[in-house]
């Protein structure tokens, strides 16, 4: 590593770096959560049958998220709830 201008902290550089790091994979999880709820609905709305197959996907993806702790257990459950009652209620 070069040398440091004054004032520049090896730790929180390593700690930037870090935090970019999990920013983006958050951010991936988050993202295919969102996109999998709304294939879902989309689904729902036009009477898909393949419906069922994208909401176990959703339901993976949050359980995913809430497993590293990028969303609350509590709200992949509430997700995952309103999704299935979604879901069958098409049928």
């Amino acid at each position: 590593m070069a040398k440091l201008k004054t004032g520049r902290h090896t730790s929180a550089l390593k700690a930037q770096r870090q935090a970019e790091k999990r920013t983006s994979r958050n951010k991936g999880l988050i993202k295919t959560v969102r996109v999998t709820t709304k294939e879902v609905r989309a689904q729902v709305a036009t009477k898909d049958t393949k419906a069922v197959e994208t909401l176990k996907k959703a339901v993976s993806a949050a359980d995913k998220a809430a497993k590293k702790g990028v969303i609350h257990w509590k709200t992949a459950a509430r997700k995952k709830s309103k999704l299935t009652k979604l879901v069958n209620s098409s049928k």
